[in-house]
């Protein structure tokens, strides 16, 4: 059996802790524990800052955070909309636990965090804004699926944003077209753009 040096196991040791940092976005000052092998673990990444510098959320809105990662999305909505719910769902288990150490920290209290591919674990909860980071290398067949199990949940009125890379943007107004029955587009940037479409009231 192979033996490591002191100085290997010690930075083994130190990768192995948790990347810890802190981040203001729409005024909500949070700070974050993550972990290698988590999207973009040293710091929020671009799209996620667009994302919700377009986002319009009310106080009282019940909001879902599709593919949650350690939690962005979801803690700063749940912080904007304090007399709502903010679900948020990963299919990676150290996502979700991420999430969960994420909204304690932060002494998050309207936060539930689980485990759920897509939305299968969400049951028949109603939501009044979806949002997502849109993976970019998932297959059109699973946006589908997003996309219809989020037209179901969705509150009258209710609106679902995602942000993808701008190589999607076509493909994102189709589908919204087609399943929403709406589409707009936001904000394109040379790398991400974000949309939305609303349900009718």
């Amino acid at each position: 059996m192979a033996t490591l040096d002191q100085t290997t196991r010690n930075y083994l040791r130190k990768l192995r802790q948790d990347i810890v940092f802190s981040e203001t976005t729409r005024d909500q000052h949070l700070t974050y524990h993550t972990t290698w092998g988590l999207f973009s673990p040293k710091n929020l990444d671009h799209g996620s800052l667009l994302l919700l510098d377009y986002l319009q959320i009310n106080e009282d809105d019940d909001t879902l955070d599709l593919g949650c990662g350690y939690g962005p999305l979801g803690l700063t909505m749940a912080r904007l909309a304090p007399k709502g719910n903010s679900l948020l769902i990963d299919k990676d288990f150290v996502a979700v636990d991420y999430s969960r150490k994420n909204a304690e920290l932060n002494n998050i209290k309207n936060a539930e965090v689980i485990l759920s591919n897509g939305f299968s674990q969400v049951e028949d909860r109603q939501f009044d804004l979806i949002v997502s980071n849109l993976p970019a290398k998932t297959g059109k067949e699973l946006y589908y699926l997003y996309f219809y199990d989020a037209l179901e949940r969705l509150n009258p009125g209710g609106h679902i944003y995602v942000v993808t890379i701008s190589g999607l943007r076509k493909f994102i107004q189709r589908a919204f077209q087609e399943v929403f029955g709406n589409y707009k587009k936001l904000k394109q940037g040379r790398t991400y753009t974000v949309a939305v479409a609303q349900l009718p009231k």
